[in-house]
Order: structure tokens, then C-alpha cells, then sequence
């Protein structure tokens, strides 16, 4: 009886809509006719130069402008463009209905005229974070990424020969060797240390007034996780990590599409002096419960106003959270919520 419960589980998963959509993409992927065939009648995001195109609607609130293929072909040809540049477009995603998602940067294009003809704003990729919600952040976040890759990958790191891309743009192979490449993300660890009772904080110059964030580093070559956290805590504050355990990750776009691993980390109260490194920070500082708190209360400073209250920790409010609820499995943070992280 238990083994075919076991079966019903298992065909269950294998029939649901997730499994349904996964495979779709997969098969575009695989073949450039199929996929081909899904992007003439795809949903599109347009992109000028890396910033992606919004519109306001009626309650003032931005989402990106979602256009059919169709609708993309006859701005091009409104603008006098070649109508092929929609091949360009990349595969990013589906609907729950399984229709094909692409990206398209129009960057040749006149900024001005295409707005207007849109009836949207070409906006920073990091301004449109505070903008957008939760569920098309991280889409346009992917989007972005994908088109820099195959901007800035149009030529074989062993050959200098030209690489071709596929239909869907997952992958591109040099003309000359048949070396196969694939889009990448660098690897980074975001911690947060707590020696039982505070947490600690650090920030950069380059931060805005007041901001602090949860320490954060790239992976080196050959590194564990747990390497790479214990090795960026000793660098930056002179604290050698106990213990640790893994929180959630997410993608994050800057400054060359990294892969962000969030952790928790504890230290001795015993050895829990700072010893910081200012080349790596300008501060880093213990912060109480009550000062987190406290800052996770107020408004995070996002342009246009006052700046946050100095020395407050104005980032990473999801590790903080699972931190004062003793949870070490928090719902993957939010995009914006790491706008100044890396």
C-alpha cells in the first residue's frame, strides 16, 4: 500500500503545472524552430540600454510593460528599424499558461520615440527594484543579466573567434572551436554574525549616510561556503566564526550577476572585539535588539528625503528577522531589499 502511495505522490509531481512549465522551457531551449516558433507570439519586455521599460497605471503604481511579439515587430517597423532585431530577443520565462517570455534591448533605438509610443519610461535597473513588485523584480532582474551576458560575450575567450548564440540565448558557441558557453553568476556570501545578543554590521564609504548591512563577500577560487564565510569575517572584522547555517539565496544583478547565498553566523561573546579592517569597511559596529528593532521600523531611505537615522541597519532586514525569531528559514529575501549590498 505504501508503494503506491508512493507512485501517486510521484505522478502527481510529474503532472503538475510546474513540471509542466519547466519542461516547456527546457524544449525551447533544446530547439531553436520550437523555440522560434514560441517567440512570435511571446510576451515582451523591452529593455533600452540595460534599463527596462515601465508603465504607471491608474492606481500610480509602475509594472513593466508587458507587450506581445506583434506589438514589438510594429514598433520596430514604426521606428524604421530591421523587424529580424525580435530574433535577438532571449527566452527568460513563461506564464502559467506555458506562453514563452523574451527580453529585447532596443538600445539602437531612440529612447524618446519608443517611450512615447509605449506610453512608458525606460527606468534604472535599480531604481525600477523600489518600483515594481515582488514578483517582477526578480524577472527583470533575470532579464538584465541575460542581456549584458550576450553583450559582453560575443567573442571566444580561447579562439578571439565570434560565438553564435541559440534561439532561446541560454547558451553561445564559438565559430571556430565548438566551445559551448553559458551565462554565469559569481558566487557571494552575506552573513550575519550575532554573538548571542547583537548582531553586527558593517558599511562602506560608498554607502548613503547611516546605511549599515550584514557583511558580505565574493567566493575565491576553490572555496567552500563555509570557507568563504569564516575567511571574509577574519578579513573584515577580526572574528573567528563557531558556527553557521545557511538562510536562503536569490539572484542578484550587480555588479555582474551574482549568486547570493545568506547566512547565519555565531562568535564567542567571549572574543567579540572588532578589529576592522578599513580598507575592506569604514565601520562595522554590534547593534542590540532593540536598535534593530527600532531601525527596521523606520522607512528605508530610498532618494528624495531625509537619510536614515546614522548608524542605523537599514539592510538584510530578512536575516535580521528570522534572527529575532530564532528561524533559519526565512522566505528568500526580497531584490530590493539588498540594493546596496555588493
Amino acid at each position: 500500500m505504501l508503494r503506491v502511495l508512493q507512485i501517486v505522490r510521484l505522478s502527481s509531481r510529474c503532472s503538475s503545472s510546474f513540471v509542466s512549465r519547466m519542461r516547456f522551457l527546457n524544449g525551447l531551449k533544446q530547439n531553436d524552430d520550437v523555440c522560434s516558433a514560441a517567440l512570435q507570439d511571446a510576451h515582451m519586455f523591452l529593455f533600452h540600454r540595460l534599463s527596462p521599460l515601465l508603465q504607471r497605471n491608474h492606481q500610480g503604481t509602475f509594472r513593466t510593460a508587458e507587450l506581445r511579439a506583434s506589438d514589438v515587430q510594429s514598433l520596430l517597423e514604426n521606428l524604421g528599424s530591421d523587424r529580424t532585431l525580435l530574433q535577438e530577443a532571449v527566452l527568460i520565462g513563461c506564464t502559467e499558461q506555458n506562453q514563452a517570455q523574451f527580453c529585447l534591448d532596443i538600445g539602437g533605438l531612440d529612447q524618446a520615440a519608443v517611450e512615447e509610443l509605449c506610453g512608458g519610461t525606460f527606468v534604472d535597473l535599480k531604481k525600477s527594484f523600489f518600483l515594481l513588485s515582488g514578483a517582477e523584480a526578480p524577472l527583470v532582474a533575470k532579464a538584465q543579466a541575460l542581456l549584458r551576458w550576450h553583450q559582453t560575450s560575443g567573442f571566444c575567450s580561447a579562439t578571439g573567434q565570434p560565438t553564435h548564440r541559440n534561439q532561446a540565448g541560454s547558451q553561445r558557441t564559438c565559430s571556430s572551436s565548438g566551445i559551448i558557453y553559458y551565462p554565469k553568476m559569481s558566487p557571494v556570501v552575506i552573513v550575519l554574525v550575532s554573538d548571542g545578543e547583537r548582531c553586527l554590521l558593517g558599511r562602506q564609504a560608498t554607502f548613503p549616510r547611516g546605511l549599515y548591512s550584514a557583511l558580505a563577500g565574493f567566493c575565491d577560487m576553490g572555496e567552500t561556503l563555509e570557507e568563504t564565510l569564516s575567511r571574509e569575517v577574519a578579513e573584515e572584522v577580526g572574528l573567528e566564526v563557531q558556527s553557521f547555517s545557511f538562510s536562503s539565496s536569490q539572484h542578484w544583478p550587480f555588479p555582474q550577476s551574482s549568486f547570493m547565498m545568506a547566512c547565519h553566523a555565531s562568535v564567542s561573546p567571549a572574543y567579540s572585539q572588532l578589529c576592522v579592517d578599513h580598507s575592506e569597511l569604514e565601520d562595522a559596529r554590534w547593534f542590540s535588539q532593540q536598535e534593530v528593532l527600532s531601525a527596521l521600523q523606520t522607512p528605508p531611505h530610498r532618494g528624495g528625503g531625509a537619510p536614515p537615522p546614522s548608524g542605523s541597519p537599514q539592510n538584510t532586514p530578512s536575516l535580521i528577522d528570522s534572527s529575532q525569531s530564532g528561524s533559519r528559514t526565512p522566505d528568500p529575501e526580497p531584490v530590493e531589499n539588498q540594493s546596496d549590498l555588493v
